[in-house]
Formats: structure tokens, sequence, C-alpha cells
């Protein structure tokens, strides 16, 4: 911050009472704020109003890689979330992050979770088909079936981003694919919470 200069002004007679400072602060050393800067004050009031929605949907991924207690505590925040009026949107798996989500999702209403597919429910394994058996909204993309999981699964994140308002994620920190994610939520100004493994 910039020394502020103090000047007192004084009038023709040194000897007048009413003699008041005045603060004189340099207008070269103030910031200024280009046209091409982002409006951080927009985003601040779009991340506030998207919280405070009464329902959003909430995209929960992460990890496959999960330990029981884990997996419990998503499969309770996804059913809470749900119970408060919330659409939860994941991908499929057969154990982990996704897996809990829908279990919880399914608990407290099933029509309120939104599962998206990295490829076909075919190419599932076939536990993942079986858990995916009473889901009443599900997105298949059978244009990735000659695409690698993995790249299937990048696209896939991407597409649960743009449809959600609010993105939870539990992931390693070495987790590329993931951090991945989430660094496209920020570029899309989604609220974001990741909970670390590690």
């Amino acid at each position: 911050m910039a020394d502020l200069e103090t000047n007192i002004v004084m009038s023709a007679d040194d000897n007048n009472k009413d003699e008041q400072p005045s603060i004189m602060v340099p207008l070269d050393d103030m910031d200024t704020v280009s046209a091409d800067s982002p409006n951080t004050v927009d985003e601040l009031a779009q991340e506030l109003a998207t919280i405070r929605q009464s329902a959003k949907k909430i995209a929960i991924i992460g990890s496959r890689n999960l330990p029981i207690t884990h997996q419990q505590m998503i499969e309770t925040l996804a059913t809470a979330l749900v119970r408060q009026g919330n659409t939860i949107i994941t991908s499929g798996g057969s154990s982990g992050t996704n897996a809990a989500a829908i279990r919880g999702a399914m608990k407290a209403n099933p029509d309120k979770l939104k599962v998206i597919l990295p490829q076909t429910i075919g190419q599932q394994p076939s536990d993942v088909q079986d858990q995916l058996i009473g889901v009443p909204n599900i997105i298949e993309h059978a244009d990735r079936a000659m695409m690698t999981l993995a790249d299937a699964s990048r696209v896939c994140n991407r597409e649960i981003i743009d449809d959600c308002n609010q993105l939870i994620c539990f992931l390693s920190h070495t987790s590329k694919t993931l951090h991945n994610a989430v660094q496209y939520a920020e570029e899309g100004h989604k609220v974001i919470t990741v909970f670390y493994l590690d």
C-alpha cells in the first residue's frame, strides 16, 4: 500500500485556530481494473445463488479405491442430499464413490438419481449392470464404444460436470483424471467441494 501524504493547509493567517488537515492520496498508485479482468463479483453472486437454491443438481464423482467406511459416508451423504430435494448425478461403478452415491440416492428416491455412463450398459462389468437395475434415469453413450475406458471416463466426467450446479469429488492427490475434472469444474464456475483421501 502506498504511503499517504498529509499536508496541512494553512490560511494566510498562521495563527488561525480553525486549521484543518487534508489528506492527499496519490492517484497514480491506486489499483486499477482492466477491461479484460474477470468479474469476480458476478462469479461470487452466481455461486451464492447456487448455494441458496432449495434443489440443486449435485454431481458426486471420485475414486474407485475407497475403504468401506468412506463408502458408507458417501452413501449417507447422497441419501441426505436427495431427501433435501436435490438430484444426484454420477457415473457407473461397481465399487467406490460412484457406487456409494448410487446406493444412497436409490435409498432416498430413485427418481432423483441420474447416472451417466462413459459408454454403454453392455460394456459395464456384470456387477455394475446389476447395480443399475431399477435406476430409472441412465444415459448411455454408444458413440464412445470404441474409446478406451480412460478416455470415455474423462469425457463422461465433463458431461456430468456440465449438467450439475455443484460438484463433490473424492480423490487422492495422485489422481490426474479427477484433478482435471475439478479444474474443469472451476473453469465452469461450479460450486466445488473436494475431499482428499490421502
